[in-house]
């Protein structure tokens, strides 16, 4: 039976490009979660006064690859102990936080995040997702040329590949 959980570690094109390429991941969906704002718009979270994180809701095989390992992904290609910002990436929407549905989720996040030293990850209940515009999904695999790209994400599929060999499509 397939899982769902929605994680925001910086630029969801970053996190749609990484869990996109684990075998196991059944779909994964840039998006928005988090804030007060019904079905925000990708400026409405850019302003960072809508309360969301840019997340990714993420589909997958528990079969194929475990809760764990994806929340192991998860804190090994993103800095967890940095508050409200990636890199460049800078506000309340670029925050670390795994949304969870259910106790164990909660309980698997919290074991996760407790690797961390100084990790500032909010781990909260899921509250409400809302897909983010058509031209914001798959933007890595349609804009591999992009500046962007090139510098933020393609060392992080690198690392991936790198780190999670056995785990990478």
């Amino acid at each position: 039976m397939k899982q769902t959980i929605t994680l925001a570690g910086g630029c969801f094109w970053c996190t749609e490009a990484v869990f996109k390429s684990l075998k196991g991941v059944v779909s994964v969906v840039p998006g928005y979660s988090g804030g007060s704002i019904e079905n925000p718009t990708y400026e409405q979270v850019s302003s960072g006064n809508s309360g969301h994180a840019e997340s990714v809701q993420i589909t997958f095989d528990p079969k194929i690859i475990s809760l764990e390992e994806l929340l192991d992904v998860f804190f090994r290609l993103h800095d967890p102990t940095q508050l409200n910002r990636q890199g460049a990436d800078i506000g309340h929407q670029y925050r670390s936080a795994i949304f969870y549905l259910s106790d164990d989720q909660k309980s698997s996040a919290e074991k996760a995040k407790s690797k961390i030293p100084n990790a500032v990850t909010e781990i909260v209940p899921y509250k409400n997702f809302f897909p983010a515009e058509e031209n914001h999904k798959d933007y890595y695999f349609k804009n591999k040329g992009n500046v962007y790209c090139t510098l933020v994400i393609d060392p992080k599929i690198e690392k991936l590949k790198k780190d999670f060999s056995s785990l990478t499509k």
